[in-house]
């Protein structure tokens, strides 16, 4: 992985760049890496329907079918809605881990109804615990993972 630098010196080192430019080369290594993540496919079913909805109503998923589950799972994981609104009903907010409020804008979630189960088949580069994160916000303990692989 490169990390770019002014002069030799590695971003944040306060050496060798302007703050302007040092905090431009932050923000430049923290979009690289995050461009170079690999993504990661995870396989996801929701045996029960009825029971795939977290503790709080408001962040729950309110689907009933396998594309609804999907569209909604696929938003929660673009954008940071739903983790702000859950973390705006903590006691203390400003205490929260941010890392948890990470988003994917290129995160794509698919599902698909097999019996009576829902299936749904999620590509991301967010870490498995802001998956799971959202996952239990929108569906509480109702959801299994079934595998994951490289994408």
């Amino acid at each position: 992985m490169t990390a770019f630098s002014c002069y030799g010196f590695a971003a944040g080192a306060g050496r060798g760049c302007s703050r302007a430019a040092n905090a431009a080369l932050t923000n430049l290594n923290a979009s690289t890496d995050r461009e170079m993540r690999m993504a990661t496919r995870y396989f996801l079913s929701i045996p029960d329907a009825d029971r795939a909805r977290g503790s709080d109503a408001d962040l729950s998923f309110t689907a009933v079918s396998a594309e609804g589950f999907a569209a909604q799972l696929q938003a929660a994981l673009r954008s940071d809605a739903l983790f702000e609104r859950w973390r705006a009903k903590q006691p203390d907010p400003d205490e929260v881990d941010p890392s948890l409020g990470a988003t994917d804008p290129n995160a794509t979630a698919t599902g698909e109804q097999r019996d009576l189960r829902q299936d749904l088949t999620v590509v991301t580069v967010l870490s498995g615990t802001v998956l799971k994160h959202r996952l239990r916000l929108l569906a509480g303990n109702g959801w299994e993972l079934r595998d994951v692989t490289a994408a």
